[in-house]
């Protein structure tokens, strides 16, 4: 048992030192995207809308339709994550439990507004949605971590 344990840290260190994960999430997943200046007050915005079946359905017509979300995103919230072999920065998978945790709706709401610095997510209030449309669709957003 003894050698077990000591084979199972030496070969967790090893790991952890080339920069791969050894427990949990993605390191970026866990990153903030919003500015350390500005996190606070998007903390604070919660959603005015409740999680009800029909704003949640809202939401979706919205991710499939007119913010073309699913482009990115894909029809299952994975954001094309689970493709073998792919790799480089690949949208944010929805279904992530640990993800749908670390981050708030106001977090969420300020990437709809300003983007996503480091990635390929625009803007996209008030372009393409209004700001009662993305409350919406982050209402789907979130039903993919309920799965």
């Amino acid at each position: 048992m003894r050698l077990y344990v000591l084979f199972t840290v030496c070969v967790m260190a090893a790991l952890s030192s080339w920069g791969i994960p050894v427990f949990g999430a993605d390191e970026a997943v866990l990153k903030p995207r919003v500015p350390i200046d500005k996190i606070d007050e998007a903390r604070i915005w919660t959603n005015p809308f409740e999680a009800t079946p029909e704003n949640i359905e809202k939401g979706k017509a919205i991710f499939h339709g007119k913010a073309f979300c699913v482009t990115c995103h894909g029809k299952d919230g994975k954001g094309f994550g689970d493709i073998p072999g792919l790799v480089g920065k690949l949208p944010r998978n929805f279904t992530d439990k640990v993800w749908q945790t670390a981050r708030t709706d106001g977090e969420l709401l300020w990437i709809l507004k300003n983007g996503s610095p480091g990635t390929d997510m625009a803007s996209f209030i008030p372009l393409v949605l209004t700001e009662e449309e993305a409350w919406q669709v982050l209402l789907y957003v979130r039903s993919f971590g309920r799965q």
